[in-house]
């Protein structure tokens, strides 16, 4: 049976269901009328007066609002009793909270809610509870603080934040992300199929497998470096690290959160100390290989003049000497030219106040070409330069002239006898931005497959050739270390030969 507290016509019943009502209720109910002669009635006061206010009904009179004038607290004061006159004057609903001062319990927060109306006197009624929300305003002070200390964290922290919802499939990415990405709004950007198209294509086969290796439970995290683009078309390197948090009753993943560290500035240093790495360890290679030549080579020139000096020791009638001198000069000047070349490395690899200024490098590819004109007048010598003229690189003038000089000549002294020799200067922008530049030839080639791994030794030579003394290519690889370049070759026998020289320059 349902109590229809208004088609009730007993006054006895009603009157006890509202003080069972308000028995239960933990709020303060009041009714409270203020006249034309601003005096204060109070015809109904709740007893949960006393456990709210510690004030008892009795207490209510006229001279109340002197009481709760003194234990409200000092700075909500003026805004108790101005939106106390407002909803009198208005004769609108009276909301405020506000905070008192309590014998007992010391300083609360209380929130009044009430209806007004205008009586037939002129007075005003109020009808309303008074609300203990301490706790709740605890609360939303700790929430508050909370949040606060987080946005913080988030401002303060190198890292963006991530939050995957893969029931809706929406990704939440925190404004350091974006900026990470240049970016200035999750409006465009917002779902992770966004993210898998701006990963570099080099990282993405690792990139997938390490998120997969965490979905499946193989890996308690995730953690996984890649490159992704910005607005600006550049790429950066990053840090992604993420964790499932929550997983259906099949394990399958529903929520995902992570972090983005922009590490490309670590990430530049590494890959430069790899590479600074890679200089030590060939230079060291060279190191050794250089003694083991000096040693080899010098040696045998001493073995044969001391051979010589035996002989003519031995000819007691001195028959040969002439003889032995031509040999003896032939071996000096042998003798000379090694010792000239080995300075010659010498002073390249231990130069370390190398001079490096901007050249254009299509003035110095002419130069080369004025340079060796004459050089086989035999070969009608084809040099076309597809350089632009206001490219310019860092480097060593000295350097420049000796390298350019050294692939010109070599490609005319290896051109191929049934057809005149090309040579082809090419620039370009390699994919990480340094500039680099291509000397093509359509010379005898060279087996890489048998001489790759000699190709740039020293005293190494693949061809037949009078003049070949194996020197200059590992002359020339060494002027381009010594800059920080770096040199590759690609050749096929018959047909040609193409080294590419990749600049530090950007």
């Amino acid at each position: 049976m349902v109590f229809d507290l208004y088609g009730s016509e007993d006054c006895l019943e009603v009157n006890n269901f509202y003080r069972k009502l308000f028995a239960e209720m933990p709020d303060l109910l009041f009714q409270f009328i203020i006249d034309r002669d601003n005096k204060y009635s109070f015809p109904l006061v709740s007893k949960s007066a006393d456990a709210i206010f510690e004030l008892t009904a009795s207490d209510f009179t006229n001279d109340i609002k002197l009481i709760i004038y003194d234990r409200i607290f000092a700075q909500d004061k003026e805004l108790f009793f101005t939106s106390l006159v407002k909803a009198r004057k208005e004769i609108k609903p009276w909301e405020i909270e506000f905070r008192a001062v309590l014998p007992k319990k010391g300083l609360r927060w209380f929130k009044v809610s009430s209806k007004t109306e205008l009586a037939a006197d002129g007075g005003v009624a109020f009808f309303g509870h008074i609300s203990d929300i301490t706790d709740l305003k605890e609360k939303e002070e700790n929430l508050r603080i909370s949040e606060e200390r987080f946005q913080f964290a988030l401002e303060a922290s190198t890292a963006g934040i991530w939050d995957w919802d893969m029931v809706t499939n929406r990704v939440f990415y925190s404004s350091l992300s974006l900026k990470i990405l240049e970016l200035e709004s999750t409006d465009i950007f917002d779902d992770p199929e966004r993210w898998d198209k701006i990963v570099h294509p080099d990282d993405l086969p690792k990139y997938y497998s390490d998120i997969k290796d965490h979905f499946e439970n193989k890996i308690p995290y995730y953690e996984n470096y890649h490159r992704v683009m910005t607005s600006s078309g550049n790429y950066k390197w990053i840090l992604d690290r993420g964790k499932v948090i929550k997983r259906d009753e099949n394990g399958k993943p529903l929520r995902v959160i992570g972090t983005h560290t922009d590490v490309s500035s670590q990430k530049e240093k590494e890959l430069d100390l790899i590479k600074t790495m890679k200089l030590y360890s060939d230079q060291n290679s060279r190191l050794l290989n250089f003694s083991h030549i000096v040693s080899h080579n010098l040696n045998t020139q001493a073995g044969n003049i001391k051979s010589i000096l035996d002989f003519i020791d031995a000819d007691v009638n001195k028959q040969t000497v002439d003889e032995m001198l031509e040999h003896l000069r032939t071996v000096s000047n042998d003798l000379n030219e090694t010792i000239s070349n080995l300075t010659q490395i010498v002073k390249t690899q231990s130069n370390i106040n190398i001079i490096v200024v901007p050249l254009r490098l299509s003035e110095y590819i002419e130069k080369t070409i004025f340079t060796i004109r004459g050089h086989d007048r035999q070969k009608n010598v084809s040099i076309v330069n597809n350089v632009p003229k206001y490219v310019s690189i860092n480097f060593n003038p000295a350097y420049l002239e000796s390298v350019l000089l050294n692939f010109t000549t070599n490609a005319i002294k290896y051109a191929h006898p049934d057809r005149d020799p090309v040579i082809i200067f090419d620039f370009a922008i390699e994919p990480d931005g340094f500039k680099s530049l291509k000397i093509t030839d359509n010379g005898l080639g060279i087996d890489l497959n048998v001489y790759g791994d000699l190709l740039f030794g020293m005293y190494k030579t693949f061809h037949k050739h009078r003049e070949a003394r194996g020197i200059g290519l590992y002359i020339t690889r060494n002027q381009i270390e010594a800059m920080k370049g770096s040199i590759s070759v690609e050749s096929e026998v018959g047909v040609g030969t193409s080294f590419k020289i990749v600049f530090n320059d950007i």
